[in-house]
């Protein structure tokens, strides 16, 4: 979802990290591992491709996104969730759980987009990455993001031993799953918003261009699922 770098979609393993791997290291493999790369040139794009359903649609690249990228990407060697549309779907809901919309209202939002996608793969593991984050902190807050700045030599044991399913209870739990009622209403009216319509025009593009209607509405296989 947040991923400003090239993404090979045949990667489907898990991002497990060795503990002992230091934080700067365990972001290098994780973006080797991935296929990720920098982006050439001294201009980031305008817009950058988020899940949304059965489409990758251009969202707005805007700063809130700059700043918290690295913290989302830790996320993800933190919890081991893959970077395809469920995985996309589990760390969002893992942050959701951790409280990411009272960190940053964008940052809500944009869990909500990919959310919508992974609830429609597979529901199931939706509610558990967010019973997950129920038990844990994300690093969004300025005192985490500074430390993890100023400790890339720290193993990453000791910032899941922070960060990972460290609460021994969950405060006020029967309004937390109520909150994530809530989330899912409202990821479901961004995901029918910004679906519908597309869709449609999908339709209208290609019975213009003369294809027949089981070739438009017939389902494609995909590999970036995972």
């Amino acid at each position: 979802m947040f991923n400003k770098y090239k993404m090979n979609l045949q990667v489907k393993a898990p991002n497990n990290f060795a503990d002992s791997c230091t934080l700067n290291e365990a972001v290098e493999l994780f973006y080797q591992k991935n296929g990720f790369g920098p982006i050439v040139g001294d201009r980031e794009p305008l817009t950058v491709g988020v899940y949304t359903g059965c489409l990758i649609v251009p969202m707005p690249n805007i700063g809130v996104r700059h700043k918290y990228l690295k913290y989302h990407d830790m996320h993800h060697i933190l919890t081991g969730y893959t970077v395809g549309r469920i995985g996309e779907g589990e760390v969002s809901a893992w942050e959701l759980g951790t409280g990411s919309m009272f960190r940053h209202p964008v940052l809500g939002v944009m869990n909500l987009i990919a959310l919508s996608t992974g609830f429609f793969l597979k529901p199931k593991r939706m509610l558990q990455a967010y019973r997950r984050g129920l038990v844990s902190s994300n690093t969004y807050d300025a005192q985490s993001r500074q430390w993890i700045d100023a400790n890339g030599a720290a193993r990453l044991s000791e910032l899941k031993r922070l960060k990972l399913e460290h609460k021994n209870t969950v405060f006020l739990a029967p309004l937390r799953w109520l909150e994530f009622a809530v989330y899912l209403s409202l990821a479901m009216l961004i995901h029918a918003v910004v679906v519908i319509p597309a869709l449609i025009l999908r339709i209208v593009s290609y019975a213009l261009a003369g294809e027949p209607f089981i070739e438009i509405i017939k389902p494609v296989k995909r590999s970036d699922l995972y």
